[in-house]
């Protein structure tokens, strides 16, 4: 007995069957613990695999509408661009055409300031003309004229007049 008391007073037996009897007694909350501390972190990294999904499949969703936005805002630029090109060109004809009918009109009006001013001038022409053949016939009258060729012509014209006033 004496090997047998030597086995049970050697301190590595004693350490040994403490090791067993405490990893038989608590090894089984240990393992559970430990696996459900590995199940926990797997079940996080999946929902974190899950939000990033999610969160990817949003920011691929929210891009098409951008995309979508961007194509839009294109499409309604380049119609923008079409209709500012088509009124610049419609005013740009207006413009032509009411700077044509204005040269128009001032051309005409021209005309009827040059048509004036030549009847003003022929009429100021004629009164001059009216004017120098009275001073002049007055001239030839007072050179040629006498007391009684004066009568004389006043007694055809008193004679004359009862004819004149039946024709008017």
């Amino acid at each position: 007995m004496q090997g047998s008391a030597s086995f049970f007073a050697d301190p590595k037996f004693w350490v040994a069957v403490s090791f067993v009897l405490f990893f038989m007694l608590l090894g089984s909350k240990l393992w559970k613990a430990g696996t459900g501390a590995l199940d926990s972190r797997a079940d996080d990294i999946r929902k974190r695999i899950d939000e990033a999904n999610r969160l990817r499949l949003e920011a691929e969703a929210k891009l098409k509408e951008a995309e979508a936005a961007r194509a839009e805002a294109v499409k309604e630029a380049a119609e923008l661009l079409a209709r500012a090109k088509t009124e610049a060109a419609r005013i740009a004809t207006a413009a032509a055409a009411e700077a044509e009918a204005s040269a128009e009109r001032r051309k005409q009006l021209a005309m009827q300031r040059i048509a004036a001013a030549e009847a003003s001038a022929i009429a100021e022409v004629r009164n001059m003309a009216a004017d120098i053949a009275a001073s002049a016939a007055r001239a030839v009258l007072a050179e040629t004229m006498d007391a009684a060729a004066d009568g004389a012509m006043i007694d055809r014209s008193v004679a004359d007049l009862p004819r004149a006033l039946r024709v008017a």
